[in-house]
């Protein structure tokens, strides 16, 4: 594990010092989870771009010229 150096205001290191007390847990805690979290949700999304970008260029499918106008689709 690395460790890294951060700098915050008072009131809020305050703060997240009794909001960590509350749940029992640490800042580092807190801050190690909320970057995990960060990288994971960030891979997921790079993973599911992936993935849509080698369905759309396997798909068949094909997109013809455009045939309406916005008039005629909002047309009441």
């Amino acid at each position: 594990m690395k460790n890294i150096t951060l700098s915050v205001d008072e009131k809020t290191l305050v703060a997240t010092r009794r909001y960590a007390a509350e749940r029992s847990t640490s800042v580092n805690a807190l801050v190690r989870e909320f970057l995990t979290e960060i990288a994971y949700r960030e891979n997921r999304a790079r993973e599911a771009r992936g993935r849509i970008r080698e369905l759309s260029d396997r798909s068949k499918a094909r997109i013809g010229r455009k045939s309406w106008s916005r008039d005629e689709l909002h047309a009441r």
